[in-house]
């Protein structure tokens, strides 16, 4: 018995889109490296961490905070086009705690240096959802990616040049592995592009897996 294809309509496309939930323009250029139709609508989130609120906790509570206001704020236009939206948070990870985006650079050498010569995680959770969405419904697909990556031994004079050179300012963990701190870097294990903000092969399995793209 012969099997109809999906319409051509119900892959995403330039015509109906995926919509990007994030400003990162790292996230854009990987999803443009995947050839995956998308615009870009960045949905604003409360990013503080909870007191004692576990990791997995905190990154599902943001990155449905992302996904509620991306979906809330999407113009008519875009509303009546667009086939799906993609949102995402990337955290740094040690001694179980979060470390965020510094807020200068006296934080990022902080941030730094409490990095520097260990192993670390950045775990990247994302979400898909197809719109039309109810509000608050849930997602078609969640996933947490974690990537462990190790900082050499660096000298105070080493780690204050970083921080002042200001590449980790708007950055979790204070780095940008795909900058000046691949120089601080000599091991990872796992993900590369998940560690840069979004997991490229998870991201296109889970597109694939949930029928926005072909096969």
């Amino acid at each position: 018995m012969s099997r109809s294809l999906p319409e051509a309509s119900s892959f995403l496309s330039d015509a109906t889109p995926l919509v990007l939930g994030s400003g990162s323009p790292r996230r854009r250029e990987i999803l443009t490296s995947l050839r995956v139709p998308h615009v870009v609508l960045a949905g604003q989130a409360d990013e503080t961490v909870r007191e004692g609120e576990p990791v997995e906790a905190y990154l599902a509570r943001v990155t449905r905070a992302k996904l509620d206001a991306v979906t809330a704020a999407l113009p008519e236009e875009l509303r009546a086009r667009a086939l799906a939206v993609l949102v995402a948070d990337t955290s740094v990870i040690v001694d179980g705690a979060i470390l965020g985006k510094p807020a200068g650079a006296d934080e990022a050498e902080q941030m730094i240096r409490r990095l520097a010569g260990r192993t670390h995680e950045v775990r990247t959770r994302f979400a898909v959802a197809r719109l039309p969405r109810a509000a608050l419904a849930p997602p078609l697909h969640e996933e947490t990616v974690t990537t462990r990556v190790t900082f050499r031994a660096l000298s105070p004079r080493e780690i204050r040049a970083y921080a002042e050179s200001g590449e980790g300012l708007d950055k979790a963990g204070g780095y940008a592995v795909q900058g000046l701190g691949a120089a601080l870097v000599p091991r990872i294990e796992g993900s590369y592009t998940n560690v840069v903000g979004l997991p490229a092969c998870e991201v296109a399995v889970a597109l694939r897996e949930t029928g926005l793209l072909p096969t």
